[in-house]
């Protein structure tokens, strides 16, 4: 029988290489081999024990964790024979894929917000239970029938993808939903994976001037060949307040137009919204997990007209939209870089210590981890 490796997360900070059999293949499935699994920041938070994974059903663990994942079709269930565009797919053919599944039979489905579905998290469950493959630290994951899937254009290396169905849909999403428009004023907290992504994303999107605020100094070289304007050094700029006046000195006093937020501290946010202009757009995708607890004056709120938008998953659309960004964007930015540091399956712990350490040591800084075969 085939097996297939995988690293079955069973208490914080620790991971079980161990060996899973691929799961039987249903009329409408997808059994995937994975080809490369980023390490994002939630699955940090996952590691470190700030969250328990979400079991929605069934027994409650040990789990596969990895979700940020892209690889080939290794067989296709009975009846599936194009991917989620009617594109001819067959096997072997390279696919990203929603690493949730909306049901698409609930109240909020039916209103369009496939990324708001309660029954999403269909992913992530047990590994003592069918499908067993349901995480992206694996050979294998399996698409239940219905699920989102789409090709891979030839063009995109494999460093590219693994990324496409959370940091860069993440952020493009949450830009759509801002309502960002040509020439605006983007300020983008954090330059780590989504915050790179989301520089290169706003200027191909239009921004007339993206501002990016970091502490380390790869990651800000990096947003600046990716497409910022303008970065703000957190060593030279030690204060909320004195980063807040750069903000302002570099729009002519009025703020930015959309902030976004993907540094995943709550202690940032007061601060990205002073950055803001009075009817501006904060895009809150970071803090993910409990107990992210922050005070804010809503009086400025009110008066400063803000709009927050809380920004979880995407819709599906955006995944095609991302891959096509990719294309354009491989042109004209260093936007691979993003992936900075490649690990076998065999080294997640070593990968998952270094992603953690990443900013304390600025010589190995990560900007994403990435698992390969």
């Amino acid at each position: 029988m085939v097996m297939g490796k995988a690293a079955i997360f069973t208490e914080p900070f620790h991971f079980e290489i161990t060996e899973l059999p691929p799961p039987p293949v249903e009329p409408g499935g997808i059994l995937i081999k994975i080809t490369s699994a980023g390490i994002c920041g939630s699955d940090l938070h996952y590691w470190r024990g700030d969250l328990k994974p979400i079991i929605p059903k069934g027994k409650q663990g040990p789990v596969i964790m990895g979700h940020e994942m892209a690889g080939i079709v290794d067989t296709l269930g009975q009846g599936i024979s194009t991917d989620s565009m009617g594109r001819p797919l067959k096997e072997g053919d390279r696919v990203v894929y929603t690493y949730f599944q909306p049901c698409r039979r609930c109240y909020i489905c039916m209103r369009g917000e496939l990324n708001n579905c309660p029954s999403r998290f269909d992913f992530r469950a047990s590994v003592e239970e069918y499908p067993y493959c349901s995480g992206g630290f694996s050979d294998y994951y399996y698409l239940r029938p219905g699920h989102f899937v789409f090709k891979v254009p030839d063009e995109l290396p494999e460093e590219a993808v693994a990324g496409v169905n959370c940091a860069v849909s993440q952020v493009i999403y949450g830009l759509h939903q801002s309502g960002m428009r040509m020439g605006d004023t983007v300020v983008i907290q954090g330059a780590g994976g989504l915050g790179i992504n989301a520089t290169a994303a706003a200027k191909e999107m239009g921004a007339g001037q993206v501002i990016v605020v970091d502490g380390l100094a790869n990651r800000l070289e990096l947003a600046s060949n990716c497409g910022a304007d303008e970065t703000i050094d957190l060593s030279n700029f030690v204060t909320a307040e004195s980063r807040v006046e750069k903000v302002r000195e570099l729009t002519g006093g009025w703020g930015a137009d959309v902030v976004v937020e993907v540094v995943g501290f709550p202690q940032v946010v007061p601060e990205g919204l002073e950055m803001l202009r009075k009817g501006g757009t904060y895009v809150e995708i970071g803090n993910i997990w409990p107990n992210s607890s922050v005070s804010l004056d809503i009086s400025k709120i009110l008066w400063g007209v803000t709009r927050i938008v809380p920004t979880v998953h995407y819709d599906p659309y955006i995944l095609p939209v991302a891959l096509d960004f990719l294309v354009r964007a491989k042109e004209k930015y260093p936007i691979l870089d993003v992936m900075s540091h490649k690990f076998p399956l065999e080294q997640i712990e070593q990968a998952f210590k270094q992603a953690e350490w990443s900013g304390k040591d600025k010589g190995t800084s990560v900007t994403r981890a990435l698992l390969v075969p």
